[in-house]
């Protein structure tokens, strides 16, 4: 089981985000946030809640594991602390996950939402089980099965998502929760991070291998004053190309590249395969793949974000194969290559990648 707990100011792990205002006015959200704030119950946790144990922590905050004093109902329980967090950053989180909590394939809320003497808080349904990322054997991956399970779930909570006119922002294994270790049953976690449609990013300090090449594109270098490229409308095109750099991690162990950079080898010789996919040789760590899952891949990994497709579009593909049978689970390439990709194992937790 794993519940992440990320800044709710914008700033995961050590990638900061600086954030600019939305481009038009205010959103059911918004009011949303408004409503709660006015009522925002204030309680202190273990009047009312059974601490068990806790089950996640980060820079920014903790999850416990409670059951409710009155109804003795389990639950996860995320609580910031207030010296730390923004009021109206914490609101946005709560409201934006409880919008999207009706979802079958997102994370559940109970509606509790309160403040302490030193802490905000509210309480998410309890998934007993691990994360995505938990499941996924360096080098290997996961079945093929089990990938398009995740899939098409996933893609079902981003359709979701988008059509509400939001943008996830953190799409990776560790925020997909499992119900069961064949991923029958999965849901899509964390959103605070998660922004609306339009939101204008100004630059960000790093880049990770989730990040899209119009992402990877601001960041600001040591002692640079100015951003060096124009605010970035915050799109669905960002949880599309996520979406696609899980799926190949899932789907073999490793991450594709570290950055969409030109200083990142493995990136440009796929940006270079994508420009020109019939005249240019498939990249060996890509080459595994089946044609037909590397033209769901070049879908959803365009680096043109205006010609990127939806999500979705991975439900089209569930009933062709994905991984040549020859190359299930191996690393080595129809030239005999051998990939020297950053693979997703233990050690990786602590890095900048994986943060």
């Amino acid at each position: 089981m794993k519940y992440g707990v990320k800044s709710v100011s914008g700033v995961p792990g050590k990638a900061m985000i600086e954030l600019g205002p939305v481009k038009d006015g205010s959103s059911p959200i918004e009011e949303l946030m408004e409503l709660t704030a006015q009522s925002l119950t204030r309680l202190e946790i273990k009047e009312h809640f059974n601490v068990i144990k806790e089950i996640g922590r980060g820079k920014y905050g903790r999850v416990l594991l409670v059951t409710h004093r009155c109804r003795g109902t389990p639950m996860a329980l995320k609580v910031l602390p207030k010296a730390s967090t923004q009021l109206k950053g914490f609101l946005r989180e709560y409201c934006i996950s409880l919008r999207l909590s009706s979802h079958p394939c997102i994370v559940g809320l109970f509606g509790i939402v309160f403040q302490s003497n030193e802490h905000y808080g509210f309480a998410q349904e309890l998934v007993v089980g691990r994360d995505l990322f938990a499941i996924i054997k360096p080098r290997v991956g996961i079945s093929e099965c089990a990938v398009k399970r995740c899939a098409v779930q996933i893609a079902s909570a981003l359709e979701f998502i988008h059509r509400l006119g939001l943008v996830h922002r953190d799409i990776k294994p560790e925020n997909v929760l499992l119900l069961d270790t064949q991923c029958r049953h999965v849901k899509l976690a964390d959103f605070g991070l998660t922004q609306k449609r339009g939101t204008l990013i100004q630059f960000i300090s790093s880049t990770l291998p989730y990040m899209a090449p119009e992402l990877c594109a601001m960041v600001q270098e040591n002692g640079q004053e100015n951003p060096k490229a124009p605010p970035l409308s915050i799109q669905p095109s960002l949880d599309t190309w996520a979406f696609g750099v899980l799926l190949f991690c899932i789907l073999t162990g490793f991450f594709p590249w570290e950055s969409c950079t030109s200083a990142d080898s493995f990136y440009e010789e796929f940006a270079e395969w994508r420009q020109d996919p019939g005249t240019t040789e498939i990249p060996t760590q890509w080459m595994r793949f089946t044609p037909v899952c590397m033209e769901m891949f070049a879908r959803l990994l365009t680096p043109e974000p205006n010609d990127r497709s939806t999500a979705d579009v991975v439900k089209g593909y569930i009933g062709k194969d994905w991984v040549r049978p020859k190359h299930a689970n191996l690393l080595v390439g129809d030239r005999g290559g051998v990939s020297t990709m950053t693979p997703l194992s233990s050690p990786c937790r602590s890095s900048p990648v994986l943060q």
